[in-house]
């Protein structure tokens, strides 16, 4: 691994820590600055421009770091932060390039009809000879956050910002104790797929969805704290591509035992963007040696709206392999339904959101019965995701949902209990 991130070609979140390490063995008398870059409101980008968008923004800013770093070494730490190791650099240095970093990401950029103009939030760290490459990255998006905490587009040096007791210094400890656990974890078998059944009508199971759980040394860490920092550290990849594998052969275990049972896998956008991700999906499909409609592919409703030449390319790959999709968390994103007649999915996932408040609230059953019947017209099944409680069962069912997944009927359950499961839900 060259530790380069794909769209900008700087240095990935790893290659990051690599060049500290590095910087901190080469730099013993000579201070360096590590600076760490966010760019404010940059969600507000992505919501409006679409992800595709928020790229080309990326790209652009890229460019104009390029041109002012210098003897900086670049890295992209995810999403819209960035770092800029500078060597020879005190803090009355690093305080005039971090300025200058200021006014570059402040310049006008035009995107159409558009015209965007951004700011940064800023955070400083001075290396310590006597700390580490981790404290020091810390130090430096502590900073950053203050800055942030300022109300953006403002410097923050690592000692200035303000002392709110020890929660921030756990939480950024906590993210790279996970983003730890999550290596060894890939290393040494600590993942694993549990799996919920999406049950229809008449009581068959459609498909069952592989949702990861990691335990490494008799810990577990929840999906929900695990998740969000595989994204940020691009770890996100690695774990889809075993969940892939998994997931494959799982469905190859099921047919082998005469379930003919899809695996619904979950796929990120990060997956999605990946030239490789074709690849993936053909080696977990040979691997396995799985019939590919007992595999499904579950997105959000926007990677479907990306029109970026990778993602449709990937989709459309996907399609020819004979697997099927699925369009998970419907109704939540920022899609418009007049492009749902080009989405090549077959099933839609109606969010949570609008089951749980069944029966009582009517509009939302009108909500749900309309995207129903939309879902029917175009050849889709429609699940209703999320169903805890028998009122909400019977709500969506009379609005004419296809499909049930949900506590009520199973909460996800290993491999094992998984096909002790099934044995008793087959219907003659």
């Amino acid at each position: 691994m060259n530790n380069i991130d794909t769209l900008t070609g700087f240095f990935d979140r790893l290659g990051c820590l690599r060049a500290v390490e590095s910087f901190a063995t080469t730099h013993q008398v000579e201070p360096f600055a590590v600076i760490w870059v966010d760019i404010d409101r940059f969600k507000k980008i992505n919501d409006s421009l679409g992800h595709p968008g928020g790229d080309r923004v990326i790209q652009s800013l890229a460019v104009r770091f390029r041109r002012v770093g210098g003897r900086a070494k670049i890295a992209r730490m995810g999403g819209d932060e960035f770092v800029f190791l500078v060597p020879q650099c005190d803090r009355f240095a690093a305080e005039q390039f971090a300025r200058e970093l200021a006014g570059t990401v402040a310049e006008l950029i035009h995107m159409g009809n558009l015209t965007l103009c951004p700011t940064a939030s800023i955070g400083i760290a001075i290396h310590d000879p006597k700390e580490n490459s981790l404290a020091l990255l810390e130090r430096a998006d502590r900073a950053m956050y203050a800055a942030k905490d300022n109300g953006g587009n403002s410097i923050v040096c690592s000692g200035d910002e303000p002392v709110h007791g020890r929660l921030g210094i756990k939480l950024a400890r906590e993210e790279l104790s996970i983003e730890s656990t999550l290596h060894v974890a890939l290393g040494t078998g600590g993942l694993s797929l549990h799996y919920q059944p999406i049950i229809l009508a008449n009581g068959k199971i459609e498909a069952v969805e592989a949702l990861m759980r990691c335990q490494v040394n008799g810990d577990s860490i929840p999906p929900d704290k695990f998740i969000p920092v595989a994204e940020k550290t691009g770890l996100v990849v690695r774990l889809g591509e075993w969940s892939l594998l998994q997931g494959a052969m799982q469905a190859r275990l099921l047919q082998d035992m005469g379930h003919h049972t899809k695996v619904a896998i979950n796929v990120s956008r990060a997956q999605l963007i990946s030239p490789k991700f074709t690849q993936a999906l053909h080696a977990a499909l040979i691997c396995s040696n799985v019939s590919p409609e007992l595999v499904e592919l579950e997105l959000t409703e926007s990677l479907f709206m990306d029109l970026s030449d990778t993602v449709q390319k990937n989709l459309k790959n996907s399609l020819a392999t004979g697997v099927s999709l699925a369009i998970d968390d419907f109704g939540t994103g920022y899609s418009c339904l007049a492009n749902l007649k080009d989405i090549p999915a077959k099933k839609i996932k109606l969010d949570r959101a609008f089951i749980t408040v069944l029966p009582e609230d009517r509009r939302a059953q009108a909500v749900v019965r309309a995207m129903t019947q939309l879902g029917h017209e175009l050849g889709m099944i429609v699940v209703a995701e999320g169903c805890e409680r028998k009122e909400e069962i019977d709500a969506a069912l009379e609005a004419g949902v296809d499909a049930i997944q949900g506590f009520f009927y199973a909460r996800p359950m290993p491999e094992g209990t998984l096909i002790d499961w099934l044995q008793t839900r087959i219907v003659k």
